[in-house]
C-alpha cells in the first residue's frame, strides 16, 4: 500500500504524535511506501521533524504550507501539493489537521486520488472568531465531498461534525490516539529521581497538567482554582508541562496571587520524557476548553494516575465520574477547585481510580492497534473504489 499523509505542522502536540506513528507502523511494521508531507515546524512547540528523520521515514517538507491563512500562499501549497501527490503517486491521501486537510483532500479529488481525513479534533471549534468559525464549518461541509471517510480520535468529533451536516454515519470511524503503551507502565526514569529534580519530596501533592502554554488549553482556570486548593492542601504543588506564548502572562498571575512557590513550570519537554513527568504525578487535570480526545487523558490512566477533566469533546470517553476521575462543567473554576482537593487528600482514591483507568484503557491506546484499525479504513475505501 503506497500511503501519503499530509499534515500542517510537525509541532510537537497530540495530533502530530499520533500521525508520525502511524506513519512509523506503517513503514517498520507492515512494509508499505509511505511518505510524509508538513509544513515548516515554526514556533516554541518544538518539532517531530528530526524524530522522523533519525526513524529514516520519507519526510517531505513544504515551504508553502503554513498553519496561518494566506490566500496567495495557500494557493501556492495547494499547486505544489498537487504535484507532489502526482509525482508520488499514492494508491490512497490521509489528511491531518485543518489547513492540510483542505488542501490535502482538494488536491487528492483533483486527481482522482481516494482520501481520507482524520478529525482530531474539530476545525469549527469553541473560541474561534464568529466569521473563522462558519468558515471552516463551511469548508469542511465543501471538503466533505473530496474525500471517502472521516477517523475521528473519539465519537464525539463524529457526533459533532454529523450535527453541523457533514457527511452521513457510515462514512465515520472512530480509532483511539495510538501511543507506546508500554513506554507509560514503564519510566524510564524513576518517580523518586523526578520529584527530587523538581525539588518536591514525598509530603508534596503533584497535580499535573501537560499542554503548551497556548489559548484554549485552559490553564488560566486551574490558576485561578489554586487559591481555594492551597487552602484545603497547602503542601500542593502546581507541574505545568510544556511551553508557549503565554508563560509570562501565566508566571505573572501566579505571584499576583502569591503562589509562586506552589507552581514549577518545566519548559519544553520531548514527548519520549513526558511518562516520566506523569508519574511524578499524583493527579492529571484537564482543563482545555476544546480538544478532540487529547492524548494526556489515557496517558495519564496508563501511568496510574487519576484525572480530572472539564467536560469538553471526547473526554467522557475515558473520564468516567468515580472510575478513573471526575468530570467537571467547562470553565468551573468551583468545580474544577472541589474535584482536584477531594482527590488531593485521598490517596487511597487516587490508587483506586488510577488502577481501574490502567486496567480498562491500556490494551485500546497501543499504536500498533491504532494502525491496524487505520489500515483496515484504507482497505475498505480502496475495495470500494474499484
Amino acid at each position: 500500500m503506497r500511503t501519503a499523509h499530509i499534515i500542517t505542522r510537525l509541532i510537537i502536540g497530540g495530533a502530530q504524535e499520533n500521525t508520525l506513528f502511524n506513519v512509523d507502523d506503517q513503514h517498520h511494521i507492515h512494509g508499505d511506501d509511505v511518505c510524509l508531507v508538513t509544513g515548516p515546524g515554526l514556533g516554541p512547540e518544538g518539532t517531530l521533524e528530526q524524530k522522523a528523520i533519525e526513524r529514516g521515514l520519507d519526510l517531505r517538507l513544504l515551504p508553502e504550507m503554513k498553519r496561518s491563512l494566506h490566500p496567495w500562499r495557500d494557493a501556492k501549497c495547494y499547486f505544489a501539493l498537487k504535484r507532489m501527490l502526482a509525482d508520488y503517486k499514492p494508491d490512497i491521501v490521509h489528511t491531518h489537521s485543518s489547513k492540510a486537510g483542505i488542501l490535502g483532500r482538494r488536491a487528492a479529488y483533483a486527481l482522482g486520488i481516494p482520501c481520507v481525513h482524520s478529525i482530531h479534533g474539530a476545525a469549527f471549534h469553541f473560541g474561534q472568531p464568529a466569521v473563522l468559525f462558519h468558515a471552516y464549518r463551511q469548508a469542511e461541509k465543501i471538503a466533505n465531498s473530496w474525500c471517502q471517510h472521516f477517523i475521528s480520535v473519539c465519537d464525539a468529533m463524529s457526533k459533532q461534525y454529523l450535527a453541523a451536516g457533514i457527511g452521513t454515519a457510515d462514512k465515520y470511524t472512530t480509532v483511539y490516539s495510538g501511543m507506546e503503551v508500554d513506554h507509560f507502565l514503564n519510566p524510564s526514569r524513576s518517580r523518586e529521581d523526578v520529584r527530587a529534580e523538581l525539588q518536591v519530596n514525598d509530603s508534596h501533592v503533584v497535580i499535573g497538567k501537560i499542554a503548551r502554554l497556548f489559548n484554549l488549553k485552559g490553564h488560566e482556570y486551574l490558576i485561578e482554582a489554586a487559591p481555594q486548593i492551597v487552602k484545603h492542601v497547602p503542601n500542593v504543588k502546581f507541574l505545568f508541562v510544556g511551553d508557549g506564548i503565554l508563560k509570562q502572562q501565566f508566571q505573572a498571575r501566579i505571584a499576583e496571587l502569591g503562589l509562586t512557590d506552589n507552581f514549577i513550570f518545566t519548559g519544553l519537554v520531548p514527548p519520549d520524557q513526558v511518562t516520566n513527568y506523569i508519574h511524578a504525578m499524583d493527579v492529571v487535570a484537564h482543563t482545555s476548553l476544546w480538544e478532540g480526545l487529547a492524548r494526556v487523558l489515557p496517558q495519564a490512566l496508563i501511568c496510574g494516575k487519576p484525572i480530572v477533566s472539564y467536560e469538553i469533546d471526547g473526554a467522557p470517553e475515558v473520564c468516567i465520574n468515580n472510575e478513573t476521575g471526575f468530570l467537571v462543567t467547562s470553565r468551573a473554576i468551583d468545580e474544577l477547585a472541589g474535584a482536584i482537593t477531594r482527590l488531593a487528600v485521598d490517596p487511597q482514591l487516587r490508587m483506586r481510580l488510577g488502577n481501574h483507568g490502567r486496567e480498562r484503557f491500556a490494551p485500546q491506546f497501543r499504536h500498533e492497534f491504532m494502525t491496524e484499525r487505520i489500515r483496515e479504513v484504507y482497505s475498505r475505501v480502496l475495495r470500494q473504489r474499484k
